[in-house]
C-alpha cells in the first residue's frame, strides 16, 4: 500500500473537520484500478470463449435447431428495427419494475421492522420462511382470479418472488447488528433513532443490499412466467412465439435482451451497494 492510502483516512478527518471514519472515503488506490482493469480483460476473454464454443455447437448440429452467432445479431438487427423487441421489452420492463421496486420497499420495511422488534420477528419467521419456500407458481392462479391477466396481476406474481429476499435479508441483517457497538452507543446517550441510522443500518447494508441484488434477480424471472401463464405480451411472449415455431436467432435475441437487463439492475445495485458501504474499505485501510 502507497503512502498515499496509508495516510488517507488522517488528511480526510484533517480536512473534514475530524469527522467519523464511517463519514469518509479515500480515493481507490492504483491497485485497484488494475484489479478492475484485469476483471474486465477476463471477462472479455470468457466471452469470447462462450461465442466460439456457441458457433462450434450451431455448425454441429442440424441446420435450424441452434442459430450462430451471426444469425442472432442478423436477427437482433431486425427486430430492433421494426421495433419488436423495443414494444416487448418496454411491456416486460413497465411489469418487472413496478413489482421489484414494490418488492424492495415493502421488503425492507417488513424485514428491519422484524429485526428492531424482536418479539415480532420471531412471531413471523416461520410463517416468512415457509412462504419463501413455496414455488410462486402456486399461487398465480389464484393471483388470476383476484387480479384477472392485466398489468396488475403480473407484478404481483414478480412481487410475490422478489420481496422474501429482501425481507429476509433486511430481517437478518437488522438482527445481527453487532451489539458491542449497539452496547458502546447506548453508553454514549444516544437515542434509539441514532442508533438504528447510524449503527444497526450501515452495518446491515451489505446483507440488505445482497437481498435486493436476489430479489431483482428472481423478479426478472417472475417477470417471463408472469408473461407466460397471463395474457402473453412482452419478452415472455416472444420466447414462447418463437420457441414454439422454432425461429431460434429470434429466440437468443429475447434471451439475450433479458440477460441484458438482468446484468444492467444487477451492477447498478453492485454500485450502489459500493457507494453506500464505501465507509468500510476506508476504514479498512
Amino acid at each position: 500500500m502507497g503512502a498515499d492510502g496509508a495516510h488517507c483516512p488522517e488528511r480526510l478527518r484533517r480536512r473534514a473537520g475530524n469527522l467519523p471514519a464511517p463519514l469518509l472515503s479515500c480515493p481507490p488506490r492504483r491497485g485497484a484500478r488494475i484489479d478492475d482493469v484485469k476483471v474486465i480483460g477476463l471477462r472479455l476473454l470468457f466471452l469470447a470463449l462462450v461465442l466460439l464454443a456457441w458457433q462450434i455447437t450451431a455448425e454441429r448440429l442440424p441446420p435450424g435447431l441452434f442459430a450462430t452467432p451471426l444469425a442472432t445479431l442478423s436477427a437482433a438487427r431486425r427486430l430492433f428495427a421494426d421495433g419488436e423487441i423495443t414494444t416487448a421489452l418496454l411491456a416486460s420492463l413497465r411489469v418487472y419494475l413496478l413489482g421489484t421496486i414494490s418488492a424492495g420497499v415493502v421488503g425492507i420495511a417488513v424485514g428491519v421492522l422484524m429485526g428492531v422488534v424482536r418479539p415480532l420477528g420471531r412471531m413471523l419467521d416461520i410463517f416468512v420462511y415457509a412462504l419463501a419456500a413455496t414455488p410462486r407458481v402456486a399461487f398465480v392462479p389464484l393471483i388470476i382470479v383476484l387480479l384477472g391477466l392485466g398489468v396488475e396481476a403480473k407484478a404481483f406474481i414478480v412481487f410475490m418472488g422478489a420481496v422474501m429476499p429482501v425481507i429476509l435479508n433486511a430481517y437478518t441483517g437488522v438482527s445481527e447488528a453487532d451489539p458491542d457497538l449497539v452496547e458502546m452507543a447506548r453508553a454514549t446517550g444516544a437515542s434509539p433513532g441514532r442508533i438504528f441510522l447510524h449503527v444497526i443500518l450501515p452495518g446491515s447494508l451489505p446483507i440488505l443490499m445482497v437481498g435486493l441484488r436476489l430479489g431483482a434477480t428472481i423478479g426478472l424471472i417472475n417477470t417471463v412466467v408472469a408473461e407466460l401463464y397471463t395474457a402473453v405480451t412482452g419478452l415472455g411472449g416472444l420466447l414462447a412465439i418463437y420457441g414454439n415455431s422454432f425461429r431460434m436467432a429470434e429466440y437468443f435475441v429475447v434471451v439475450l435482451t433479458l440477460s441484458l437487463v438482468g446484468v444492467a439492475v444487477t451492477e447498478t445495485l453492485r454500485h450502489l451497494e459500493n457507494r453506500l458501504t464505501r465507509w468500510r474499505t476506508a476504514s479498512a485501510r
